[in-house]
């Protein structure tokens, strides 16, 4: 068995689509332990596949993430790259959540120069619509979705004690005589693209272990140390599931190409109706939207593959490069679920 799965993911990293500079571009995911994440980035894999990416899905694992894990990724068509934890500085204000310290791992992606862009996505979140042409983004910047601050995890910052989200401004205004300019703004880092690089991953490196860490880890660290660099973009690419009832007059679920399941409760795999807000119908049409696309034989890597041939990342590169942005997108709309 162990054989056969590294002779198909030996096919799959040749199968890695070249753009046409030459330059390869991948999706990277992040994964550790031996709980049931797994299965988040099982439905990554089958969502990038039921929109027609051309990219392939790699995950970044830490060691102890068990062999049988990764010969069902290697299966569902992820490449596996093996990293070493990145372990911060003493945390003596502990972090929102505990498991974020594993988060800080993710800097070494910054080291998966083989490719010339990536796009980073958490084991959580589901494409629903075609995102390949966000490679196309000018380089040089990190490119991510705007935070919203109005989630109780969030209830230690100045921005959830005064009510002011940076989704809205104008509901809060934030105080200027009294706390000065407002925080820059900070973005959510679930939905991460960059340029990976190895004077960058040095850096990166060298100064998480001066930063003293802070509540939600490795992406306050992101937000502080790509200030100058951070170019935001929709909430269509990374929807934070808060927008839905903190800011709905700025969600159009039929315009939505990725979500985030980062509520409590909304993971679909370990899906919780008693939790705050999961009983909303929107939550739970979104988790069967996720159900849907996992549970389908037809996207499992090798049927895919099998019936159809023409999307084959080599063979479809230049097909997709002509393809408009506007692509029909799988319509989220409660009637639809």
């Amino acid at each position: 068995m162990a054989a056969m799965n590294m002779a198909l993911e030996k096919k799959i990293e040749a199968d890695v689509t070249l753009n046409a500079n030459g330059g390869k571009r991948a999706y990277v995911t992040f994964l550790a332990g031996n709980k049931d994440y797994w299965m988040g980035v099982v439905g990554l894999a089958k969502g990038l596949r039921k929109v027609k990416s051309v990219y392939p899905l790699v995950v970044a694992c830490l060691p102890d993430v068990p062999e049988e894990h990764r010969q069902i990724l290697v299966a569902q068509g992820c490449i596996i790259r093996q990293i070493e934890p990145v372990i911060p500085p003493e945390n003596i204000i502990g972090y929102s959540m505990a498991y974020f310290v594993l988060n800080y791992s993710k800097l070494r992606i910054w080291e998966f120069v083989e490719y010339e862009k990536v796009m980073y996505l958490d084991g959580d979140i589901q494409v629903f619509g075609n995102i390949d042409h966000l490679f196309d983004t000018p380089s040089g910047y990190l490119y991510a979705v705007k935070d919203c601050f109005c989630e109780i995890s969030w209830c230690n910052t100045t921005q959830y004690q005064i009510g002011y989200c940076q989704q809205s401004p104008e509901k809060v205004t934030w105080p200027v005589e009294t706390l000065g300019s407002p925080p820059p703004t900070y973005f959510n880092a679930g939905m991460l693209l960059f340029e990976p690089n190895l004077v960058v991953y040095e850096d990166l490196l060298r100064v998480v272990q001066i930063t003293t860490p802070t509540y939600f880890a490795e992406q306050d660290f992101l937000n502080m140390y790509f200030r100058d660099t951070y170019k935001p973009i929709p909430s269509t690419y990374n929807l934070v599931l808060a927008m839905l009832w903190r800011h709905p007059e700025h969600v159009d679920l039929n315009q939505i190409r990725v979500v985030h399941y980062c509520a409590n409760g909304s993971k679909p795999w370990k899906y919780d109706e008693t939790e705050e807000h999961m009983e909303r119908e929107d939550i739970k049409m979104l988790v069967k939207k996720w159900w849907e696309i996992y549970e389908d034989p037809s996207l499992n890597y090798k049927n895919f593959m099998e019936t159809e041939p023409k999307l084959n990342p080599i063979a479809t590169a230049v097909l997709a490069s002509k393809e408009s942005d506007g692509d029909v997108l799988t319509s989220l709309a409660p009637s639809a679920a």
